[in-house]
């Protein structure tokens, strides 16, 4: 799950082009208690981070921040962006159980396995939206000349709009997906970990 800001800063001088959209992490973590499943998955109900868009608590979130900083040039009556960079601040919440030392180690297994999955689910956000702002860059970039800036102003402040719609767009569609697949995909990462422990490729939880 995720939440979106957005910073814009439009300048006059030009700003050198980027080869791809920067993206900075940051973690942090909050903390389940529970012996059982089904006191982690309370915990996870109760504990987890609460996304605004849809009021719920989850399992994990990802906060994005999405900075657009454009370069001007004017020339010949014209003006146009001459450099587009996108720069991503992603703010990852993951859960951090405490009481493993105290549960078995089907339970401890298991957890492994929805820990994995549950950051792998938020790095997919965050791809997504580096996907999305390199798109974004060059739409930007590509963007027609105009008599003076006030018009390539406006058109990006469009072009952003109507790139981070088509983002949300994408990014709810990844969270209908991986909500509809979780129970299988759980029962196949917890199985293919369990294997690869008793096979002596992995470390006994």
């Amino acid at each position: 799950m995720l939440r979106i800001l957005l910073a814009l800063s439009l300048l006059g001088l030009a700003v050198p082009p980027a080869a791809a959209a920067v993206v900075w992490r940051n973690y942090s973590y909050f903390s389940v208690s529970g012996k059982t499943l089904d006191e982690l998955m309370i915990e996870l109900s109760i504990r987890g981070p609460q996304v605004r868009s849809t009021g719920q608590r989850h399992p994990g979130a990802t906060k994005l921040q999405f900075n657009t900083r454009l370069g001007y040039t004017e020339g010949g009556g014209k003006c146009w962006i001459s450099a587009a960079t996108a720069t991503i601040k992603a703010r990852i919440i993951l859960p951090r159980w405490k009481d493993r030392r105290k549960a078995g180690r089907e339970l401890r297994i298991y957890w492994d396995a929805l820990a994995a999955d549950i950051k792998r689910h938020e790095e997919g956000h965050v791809v997504i939206a580096k996907n999305y702002a390199s798109q974004l860059e060059k739409e930007l970039a590509a963007l027609p000349r105009q008599d003076s800036c006030k018009p390539v102003a406006q058109q990006a402040e469009l072009q952003i709009e109507k790139v981070l719609e088509q983002y949300r767009k994408e990014s709810e569609r990844f969270d209908r997906v991986e909500s509809a697949s979780f129970d299988r995909r759980m029962q196949s990462l917890y199985q293919y970990r369990l294997e690869r422990i008793e096979s002596g490729r992995l470390p006994e939880p």
